[in-house]
């Protein structure tokens, strides 16, 4: 028979503590349980009288579990309790054997007495009980004396550990202006002692730190907004310190902290203010269209979304010129040029501009209006800017028989600016590089400088400068567009070479070719070709022409009977009119070929050779014979080659040639009563000046004319008459390149004030403060080096005279 007993302390009695002992008799077995354990008492001892009282057969006692304490502190084991059997006579014969969970390593037990310890420090936390199995065996022999019973340890709770807040610290985030109670997060704490067991495990929740702003509820740990109208622009963020502490928050208790970082999220509940009333900015008038001028900024102290600006000109002058966007980055208002602008029509402008919120809250309307208005002052600086032409393009028609030098179009431009310059015109010659036209430098007349021809250029484009004279940089320009318009200057002639076969038989009647005819000219109403024979062969008796009004003619056999033999080759001159005004003509030849042919009209041969050739005279003697002609041919043209490039004397005609007065720029003047240095009288008459004889030009000079005009002032005033009379001079000296460079000359009588090459007279020369310096002459080479010797620096000491 098993029985157990506890026994913690010699010092303890049956009065100090309270033992409970439940049995059951049984058939065989009494199960005894024990909540708060017997100190210093066996049970053989306490229940010695009730096991005489019942006598059986066969009795033992039999446990199913112990109690003992966690987190023994003690230097000793703790007596856990005591094994015995009814069969232990205390003589040693019985071995205890204790097995299972913890056997040998956290328990043991005294194989003589049956005494249980337990030699390790118990935490309920980690293992709440053990399961053993214990067995009484005879020491001699080994065999068991009672079965193997299993019974229980079970470990009881102290209060041996705080509340733990598993998932702090917390981050929570509420909206700010939120109602007093409004749920902010719920905190939950931990306690790892016996929930079952007092109050170890009872968790109360407080708040230590964030009033008056948040509360907790001490149940469930949930935090609530405690303060109405909490702003985010005065107070961001908040550290809460929540407190759990177990046994009911009771004195005594162990308590665990966390911290709760709350945020207040923005709310729309601030409107818009711009910081400034008014904006002064300056724009140049040169300004693209959507250049920046300026940025506005509206102030809103709310964030992300509820700060999102829109701006827009509500009102002004400049609402159409200028244009306001709003960068989604900065939220600020980039006012940008429209339109272009211009300094002389308006130099300032005045915008009104609203930056509004556009994501509102209905709530928080009260707090508004959630828009603000600014002034903005525009300004307008003046810039040197380059001539403008008016119009802006320029579409000019003009007959290609158009003389030299006329007038076919005035191009006008204007500074743009306040100062008004003067502005000279030009062309660029890129635009026209054969140089067909000219425009005046002062009046901006453009004008043919060559013969037109709208066969070869039907339409010319040309580029027109402007060129402040003040400021030589600021350039305009325009496009022209010239169309040539048709003349009749053209004749018809043949497209081709025309060559005709008639037989000898031929018939009286006989159709022998059918011409047709090309003309350059494209007049308005097409063409129209008039074919009859030439006014020499008007009776010819051999051919006739007939024309079929439709621009071709037929070619027609007048009589039969043509013999190879009396004639071979016809040349037949016909006569080719078109229907313009006036009425061009050309002569275009048929060659017409008698041939023998067979009856049936084919041709058999159409050369004359067979006849004419002498029997004797073979065809590698006619060979010989052509080719010896063809050396004496390149031997005379050689020698007349070589004769015409022989070096001639100069002549220059005085009378013939109407700028010999001019060449003589180097003579000195008399005044009004020299006539024979300058005679403007052929000036005068330009047209019978080239109606007289042709000069006879130097020919040992190259053409360098290079027209200077672009640089004559504009108080420089020149007849129509003149200038047109210039022009053609210069077509016809570049035309011939032979001639004498004499245009040249023109730039003498510019010379002096208003002129931009300046005065080249050396008087008052000694009165100038500058000093001017020839040391470049040292670089321009061995044939200025006695110039640079006799201008130039001097590096050594000056010389003794």
């Amino acid at each position: 028979m098993w029985t157990t007993g506890r026994m913690s302390n010699a010092k303890s009695r049956l009065g100090l503590g309270t033992s409970l002992y439940f049995w059951a008799l049984m058939d065989l077995t009494t199960t005894v349980l024990s909540s708060t354990p017997m100190q210093g008492v066996e049970l053989e001892t306490l229940f010695s009288d009730r096991a005489q009282s019942h006598q059986r057969s066969k009795r033992s006692w039999v446990w199913n579990q112990f109690f003992v304490l966690e987190e023994y502190t003690g230097t000793d084991p703790l007596y856990v309790g005591k094994l015995h059997s009814d069969m232990d006579r205390g003589d040693g014969s019985i071995k205890y054997i204790l097995s299972g969970e913890g056997a040998g390593i956290v328990f043991t037990i005294d194989d003589t007495t049956g005494d249980i310890h337990a030699i390790q420090r118990l935490d309920r936390e980690e293992r709440a009980q053990y399961t053993l199995r214990a067995q009484a065996l005879d020491r001699r022999t080994g065999r068991p004396m009672e079965p193997e019973s299993e019974f229980i340890i079970k470990i009881q709770d102290i209060n041996d550990n705080e509340p733990k807040f598993l998932d702090g610290p917390y981050i929570a985030t509420v909206p700010e202006m939120s109602p007093v109670g409004t749920s902010v997060i719920q905190v939950t704490a931990t306690d790892a002692d016996d929930p079952t067991y007092g109050n170890s495990a009872r968790v109360v929740y407080s708040i230590l730190q964030g009033q008056p702003y948040f509360s907790v509820d001490s149940k469930t740990g949930v935090i609530r907004t405690a303060l109405m109208n909490m702003d985010r622009e005065a107070k961001e963020y908040y550290e809460v310190i929540i407190q759990a502490k177990d046994m009911g928050g009771q004195l005594g208790g162990l308590a665990g902290t966390t911290t709760v970082n709350i945020t207040l999220s923005d709310v729309n509940d601030n409107p818009p203010r711009f910081p400034q009333k008014h904006y002064q900015m300056s724009v140049l008038e040169s300004a693209p269209i959507s250049s920046t001028v300026g940025r506005v900024f509206a102030k809103d102290l709310d964030e992300g979304i509820n700060a999102e600006m829109k701006y827009t000109i509500v009102d002004g002058d400049g609402a159409d010129t200028f244009d306001i966007n709003t960068d989604p980055n900065f939220q600020v208002g980039i006012i940008t040029v429209k339109k272009p602008l211009s300094f002389e029509s308006k130099k300032s402008y005045t915008l009104k501009v609203e930056g509004a919120n556009p994501h509102l809250e209905m709530r928080f309307l009260n707090l508004g209006p959630f828009q603000d208005t600014t002034t903005v002052h525009i300004s307008v600086e003046d810039v040197d800017e380059p001539p403008v032409f008016e119009p802006s393009f320029y579409f000019v028609e003009v007959p290609e028989d158009v003389t030299i030098g006329t007038t076919i179009q005035i191009i006008s431009a204007k500074d743009p600016d306040v100062t008004n310059n003067s502005i000279r015109y030009s062309i660029d010659r890129s635009s026209d590089p054969g140089r067909f036209f000219y425009v005046d430098i002062t009046t901006g007349a453009l004008m043919t400088a060559r013969p037109l021809d709208r066969e070869e250029f039907s339409w010319h484009n040309i580029t027109v400068l402007a060129m402040e004279m003040n400021n030589p940089s600021q350039v305009g320009s325009v496009a022209v567009t010239i169309k040539v318009l048709d003349v009749n200057d053209n004749a018809p002639e043949f497209p081709r070479f025309y060559e005709a076969f008639i037989c000898e038989n031929a018939k009286a009647g006989q159709l022998i070719q059918t011409v047709s005819a090309v003309d350059q000219d494209d007049p308005h109403n097409g063409q129209h070709f008039y074919y009859s024979l030439a006014p020499e062969a008007a009776n010819n008796p051999n051919f006739t022409v007939r024309d079929n009004q439709d621009n071709t003619a037929r070619v027609l056999t007048r009589r039969s009977g043509f013999r190879q033999q009396e004639q071979s080759v016809f040349y037949l001159p016909i006569l080719i009119a078109d229907s313009g005004q006036p009425v061009l003509s050309s002569t275009g030849t048929l060659t017409i070929q008698v041939c023998s042919c067979s009856d049936d009209g084919h041709v058999m041969s159409c050369s004359p050779e067979a006849y004419m050739l002498p029997v004797s005279l073979s065809r590698g003697a006619l060979i010989a014979i052509l080719a010896c002609i063809f050396v004496l041919l390149v031997l005379v043209l050689l020698i007349l080659s070589m004769r015409r490039h022989r070096k001639q004397p100069y002549i220059i005609d005085d009378d013939e040639n109407i700028h010999e007065n001019i060449v003589r720029y180097d003579d000195e003047g008399g005044g009004e009563e020299d006539t024979e240095a300058f005679d403007i009288a052929a000036l005068w008459n330009p047209r019978e000046a080239q109606a007289a004889a042709a000069p006879r030009t130097r020919q040992d000079m190259l053409s360098e004319i290079e027209s200077l005009s672009r640089y004559v002032p504009q108080t420089c005033a020149v007849s129509s008459t003149v200038h047109s009379y210039v022009l053609a001079k210069l077509y016809e000296a570049d035309m011939d390149v032979w001639a004498p460079p004499f245009d040249s000359l023109q730039t003498y009588m510019f010379e002096g004030d208003g002129s931009v090459a300046g005065s080249l007279s050396s008087l008052q020369s000694a009165t100038s403060d500058s000093e001017q310096s020839f040391d470049f002459l040292t670089d321009w080479g061995p044939r200025f080096r006695k110039l640079a010797e006799l201008y130039g620096a001097s590096e050594g000491p000056a010389p003794v005279w």
